[in-house]
């Protein structure tokens, strides 16, 4: 393999080869300096009480005052730091002070705070009161420990385990390289509870099936889990909802949805179970609508059926007769009331994201009442805040001191097909009284395609283009959300028809009102992103500059080299095997002669997701027709991008290649 790819000139990014990293950028350097001292925050827990919050903070690029922390839910005092770590004796060694910890749950009575610690080598589940001392080890396993949550009487912790992992799970995570009797390896996810008085362990649910995720019932008698039997990274998109009772680990499937599940939730009187069901393309990347059922199996009731946005969290009041709905409308962060009989009040939404792990949503306090939340936008990065819906107080000053590179957002709204269409224009700082003489625009695509953009600090890819002087669009197509689940699944069957001709005509709109250069836009994106760009390249020479990230090229033969190929059936209707003509259609290598655009071509080499393989046929295919072309491959890498040196070439590179061709 390392001949071949000498051979055929490809760059291979590795820490160590520093000749093949891309020309250093003194604009890009500033972006990153600027960068690496924003404290990203991961997770935020309030206390049932609401008088406490957790938080898990880390950094972009280093470890630094990162960690779990409590503060008082009045911001009345500095955070205290949470860990499991000894302190080291040696005022300059600070590594034993800076282990992996993370997983927060507070107990019910909100006296003690659950976390997960490799302060002892591997993974484990810990404990620690309230004020951050009298921190205790509650498990003794090997393998990986995630979501712990307690049971009602805080006597026991769930969490989801699996045992002996051979790697950190996930489908963005770098694929195992394959080698001997390949075969599908079934690597199960049990929800495991401990006994905090015994420290005893037991398995809920059985061996050979995968949970996702999962809640406790009132009593702490059951559970209920969306899960699938076999392997979990590819069968999200075939999960059930399933209840379990404490003692037996048969599975009891309660509803078998037509799309996908997400976020099983039980009601606090234990009637009814609430989640959320649609088309979704990423397992943890939640959109669709609200359902709620009986706890013991029944009719399953759409409670939001026309709602124009896209729940992504779900949370139950105390009168167990309404939730509290975390969602993306109109590409704005949104929290919506909807009731068990499908009443929705909208609540609140901004120009900004708020989340408590990732997704759009929040930690809510036992009243209903108090809740905090992780609070960001295009100028603004993360920090903790604390509060009634829509009247929330900062308790954190992490960024206070960091000021954008760019200036400001546009949220734009245009229409095509029937289809009511938003994206965002983000402006360089000298945004104000630009004019199209030498403006340069670039289109971002997100991934996906179930996903949206919503104001958040931007990533390096984004915040480089910004700083340096390109106009961003960021469109969020049909297949999206944000308009509601209509709009999510309008892309089925479809990919790279209607959604393309909603970012082409976006493209204009955003020309038109960025008052840009007409002839100097180009366009890039990762996952989805990168099969759009490769796609674009094939259909028009609107686009004057492209860079294609884990893009996808060939539908047909994506299909058996993929680890996730499930995912691919709701979207297409069949597999390729059954209807291969709906998935060339789409293929960009269908249309490849038609071609010119110049295109950079990055990959990481263990990509299970979208495999290495999908951008070399692309990058040769481009060669073979004489079309200006790159390819990077970084080593180590899957889906998600993960070492610090890696991003910041992609960054160098992305700007790099514009600035040369646009």
């Amino acid at each position: 393999m390392r001949t071949l790819i000498c051979s055929l000139a490809v760059i291979v990014v590795l820490p160590s080869l520093r000749a093949a990293n891309a020309p250093r950028d003194a604009r890009i350097d500033q972006t990153i300096a600027t960068l690496t001292r924003v404290q990203t925050f991961d997770e935020v827990s309030i206390s049932p009480s609401g008088d406490r919050v957790a938080f898990v903070k880390s950094s972009i690029y280093a470890s630094a005052d990162g960690g779990i922390f409590i503060v008082p839910a009045s911001g009345s005092s500095a955070p205290i730091r949470v860990t499991a770590a000894v302190p080291s004796r040696s005022k300059t060694d600070t590594s034993v002070l800076r282990p992996m910890e993370s997983e927060i749950a507070w107990s019910p009575d909100s006296g003690q705070l659950a976390f997960v610690s490799e302060a002892t080598g591997s993974p484990q589940l810990f404990t620690a009161t309230a004020n951050g001392r009298d921190v205790h080890a509650v498990t003794k396993v090997k393998g990986a420990l995630t979501a712990p949550r307690w049971s009602a009487d805080g006597k026991k912790i769930a969490f989801l385990f699996i045992e002996n992992a051979a790697r950190k799970g996930g489908a963005l995570e770098p694929m195992t390289p394959p080698s001997g009797d390949v075969e599908t390896q079934i690597e199960e996810r049990r929800i495991a509870i401990v006994d905090i008085a015994t420290r005893t362990l037991t398995m809920a649910t059985p061996a050979d099936m995968y949970v996702y995720d999962y809640d406790w019932s009132p009593d702490g008698q059951a559970l209920v889990a969306e899960a699938a039997m076999g392997s979990g990274e590819n069968n999200y998109w075939v999960a059930q909802i399933y209840r379990f009772t404490l003692g037996s680990t048969t599975a009891r499937s309660i509803y078998k949805p037509i799309l996908q599940v997400a976020t099983p939730r039980w009601s606090p009187d234990g009637k009814s179970i609430a989640f959320i069901e649609g088309l979704m393309s990423d397992e943890g990347n939640v959109g669709g609508d609200v359902f709620v059922m009986p706890a013991d199996g029944g009719e399953a009731v759409n409670v939001t059926p026309t709602i124009a946005a896209s729940p992504s969290s779900i949370y139950w009041m105390p009168d167990s007769r309404s939730l509290l709905v975390g969602e993306n409308v109109n590409g704005l962060s949104g929290f919506a009331r909807v009731t068990t009989t499908g009443q929705v009040e909208q609540r609140w939404s901004g120009e900004e994201k708020l989340s408590a792990r990732g997704i759009i949503g929040l930690s809510m306090a036992r009243d209903g009442a108090m809740t905090a939340v992780i609070r960001e936008s295009f100028t603004r990065p993360q920090d903790v805040w604390v509060g009634p819906v829509g009247e929330w107080k900062q308790v954190t000053h992490a960024n206070d001191g960091v000021k954008p590179l760019w200036g400001r957002a546009e949220n734009l709204n245009w229409t095509n097909d029937g289809f009511k269409v938003q994206g965002w224009l983000l402006y360089p700082g000298s945004a104000t009284g630009v004019t199209s003489e030498g403006t340069k625009m670039v289109v971002q695509v997100h991934g996906g395609p179930s996903s949206g953009v919503v104001p958040s600090w931007p990533s390096l890819n984004l915040a480089a283009l910004v700083s340096t002087g390109y106009v961003v669009f960021m469109p969020n197509p049909r297949g999206s959300y944000g308009q509601g689940e209509a709009f999510a699944r309008a892309n089925v069957k479809d990919f790279g028809m209607g959604d393309f001709r909603d970012i082409v005509t976006g493209t204009e709109s955003a020309v038109a009102k960025a008052a840009v250069d007409h002839d100097r836009v180009g366009i890039w994106g990762w996952s989805y992103g990168g099969y759009m760009t490769m796609w674009a390249v094939t259909q028009t020479t609107r686009f004057r500059a492209a860079v294609a990230g884990a893009g996808l090229v060939n539908w047909e033969s994506y299909y058996g080299q993929n680890s996730i190929d499930q995912w691919m059936i709701p979207f297409f209707g069949a597999s390729v095997y059954d209807d291969p003509w709906i998935y060339r259609r789409s293929s960009p290598i269908e249309f490849i002669k038609a071609v010119k655009t110049p295109t950079l071509v990055l990959v990481g080499d263990r990509d299970g997701e979208v495999p290495a393989p999908q951008s070399f046929e692309f990058w040769h295919a481009l060669k073979a027709r004489g079309v200006k072309t790159q390819l990077v491959v970084y080593a180590n890498e899957g889906h998600r991008i993960s070492q610090p040196s890696h991003k910041r070439d992609i960054a160098r590179r992305l700007v790099g290649w514009f600035d040369s061709n646009l």
